[in-house]
């Protein structure tokens, strides 16, 4: 009876996908012709953002059971269909269809590359290199292996192990360098490279440069947008953090709520939809918009939740929302959420942005725990050094480690507060150069901190980021006894959601003005 009502719907021009509920129930007969429109019924669930539906069809397909010649292609499907929210199961349907015959040329890339990133965002940094890295070498030189080669350099700069492949860097900045941007094949090393220098703290306005040889016309390339499945999520994730983290928020927030918009639209949950709600929490904190980028985080973190915890997509959420929390004075909260949440060594495979170490030891000090703070921000300082990681801004632990410092070791301190001006002026965003300035002056006394202080106030005026320069303010005014740059201070502090910050600059003020 099922299989005649699926025979009348699909003969009035319905589909698959609304013939499918009845070929669910159809007994399992060797059908081929029964395969084939369940395959082509989760087809049609995936394209309108059903990826559920679209598993179910591809199981009931599997017990028919295919052909040999097609089992591994249902395989690979049902592989996709679950990717978004289920990266182990997953794992384990890939891996079987490419352990049979039947999966040759472009889509056996295509599996090979969806399996890496399958392995990336179940915490199997390791073994998502040595996929792609096997398969690039059982290939001849072409389209595939140039692939392959882009989709390892990817993997490989987003390993946090303490030592890359040696000669990494060099080798994609050699590559990068002949790339115009006339391809896709050529925009991804382009990105690659710029994101690679990002986190090496290399000259912001070459990096920009290099990541905007990868647009068209200052827009993502066909073929490389946010549901596009060539290339992944991670490599334009990279790519908007590398205009994030240099000074360019407008271009970063416009990429981060283009990912939000297209997902929404395409109907896609999961995963993708958990990243592009952290991101553009990302985006909203690196402004200022602190009450904003909390509530973006809470969402990301609860559809995390849902994918599984202890996965680099949760630790991007629970990193955020922690520092988030802190730059607006909600300390306890914060150690609430990491808690809660598992913020706490062992870390990720997988970079994180902000650096988690720096950020768990900026929490323990604001807890109190102030010996813990500085073993886990020297622990977070030596990992970056091997990785070669000299962001100022993204691995912050030289900034809150000299602070730390300041009574206890002051040599040291100092030596800190050099050497991060020094990368600082290296990087040359206002951002850097102004939060290397604010240490300097913390570090000093009498009219030196008062220079140092009023400097710092002058780059963070012009850096997009305004919780950086409400704090620089309301610490120039605080040490120049100067009411209007406290009252401005206080004013930006509000309107940022600093609200820890508010109060500090009223209390100095003495009108008893706390916080919202």
């Amino acid at each position: 009876m099922h299989g005649i009502a699926a025979r009348i719907v699909t003969d009035s021009g319905r589909g698959a996908a609304a013939a499918a509920r009845h070929l669910l129930e159809v007994h399992p007969d060797d059908d081929e012709e029964l395969v084939w429109q369940l395959r082509e019924a989760a087809r049609e669930h995936v394209a309108v953002g059903a990826p559920d539906a679209a598993r179910r069809c591809l199981e009931r397909a599997l017990e028919e059971p295919p052909r040999p010649e097609i089992h591994a292609h249902v395989l690979y499907e049902l592989g996709c269909a679950t990717f978004l929210t289920a990266p182990a199961r997953t794992i384990g349907h890939l891996r079987a269809a490419l352990g049979m015959p039947g999966l040759d040329g472009d889509r056996r890339v295509d599996a090979v590359v969806r399996l890496s990133q399958a392995l990336l965002h179940n915490n199997q940094m390791d073994e998502a290199v040595r996929t792609v890295e096997a398969e690039a070498a059982r290939l001849e030189p072409g389209p595939g292996q140039l692939r392959l080669r882009a989709v390892q350099f990817m993997w490989e700069g987003l390993l946090a192990g303490e030592a890359g492949s040696p000669g990494r860097s060099e080798r994609l900045a050699e590559l990068a360098a002949t790339c115009t941007g006339r391809d896709n094949s050529e925009r991804v090393l382009l990105i690659l490279r710029g994101f690679d220098a990002m986190m090496r703290g290399e000259n912001a306005e070459e990096i920009v440069e290099v990541c905007d040889r990868a647009l068209v016309n200052g827009r993502l390339a066909p073929g490389l947008g946010w549901t596009d499945s060539e290339w992944g999520v991670e490599l334009l994730l990279m790519l908007a953090s590398s205009y994030a983290y240099t000074d360019r928020l407008d271009r970063a927030e416009s990429l981060y709520n283009e990912a939000l918009l297209a997902y929404d639209t395409a109907g896609w949950g999961g995963g993708h939809l958990a990243l592009a709600h952290a991101y553009v929490g990302l985006g909203h904190r690196r402004r200022g918009r602190l009450e904003a980028a909390e509530t973006s985080l809470r969402e990301s973190l609860r559809l995390a939740e849902r994918v599984g915890r202890g996965l680099p997509l949760y630790w991007t959420a629970t990193c955020n929302l922690v520092d988030t929390l802190l730059a607006r004075g909600h300390v306890d909260e914060a150690w609430e959420v990491a808690e809660r949440h598992g913020f706490a060594p062992p870390y990720p495979s997988t970079v994180v942005l902000p650096d988690p170490r720096s950020v768990r030891g900026r929490l323990l000090l604001a807890v109190g725990r102030t010996k813990d703070g500085v073993n886990e921000l020297e622990a977070a300082e030596k990992a970056a050094a091997a990785r070669g990681h000299h962001h100022p801004v993204h691995v912050s632990c030289a900034a809150d480690l000299a602070r730390a410092l300041v009574t206890e070791d002051p040599v040291r301190a100092a030596r800190l507060a050099v050497d991060l001006r020094r990368r600082a002026e290296r990087l040359g965003t206002d951002t850097a150069i102004g939060e290397a300035l604010r240490v300097a002056a913390a570090l000093e006394t009498g009219q030196r901190a008062v220079r140092l202080a009023a400097q710092a106030v002058t780059y963070l005026e012009s850096s997009p980021c305004q919780y950086e320069h409400a704090a620089a303010r309301v610490e120039y005014g605080i040490l120049a006894r100067s009411v209007p740059d406290l009252e401005r201070g206080l004013a930006l502090a509000r309107s940022c959601g600093a609200d820890a910050l508010a109060k500090q600059a009223a209390q100095e003020l003495g009108t008893g003005v706390g916080p919202r």
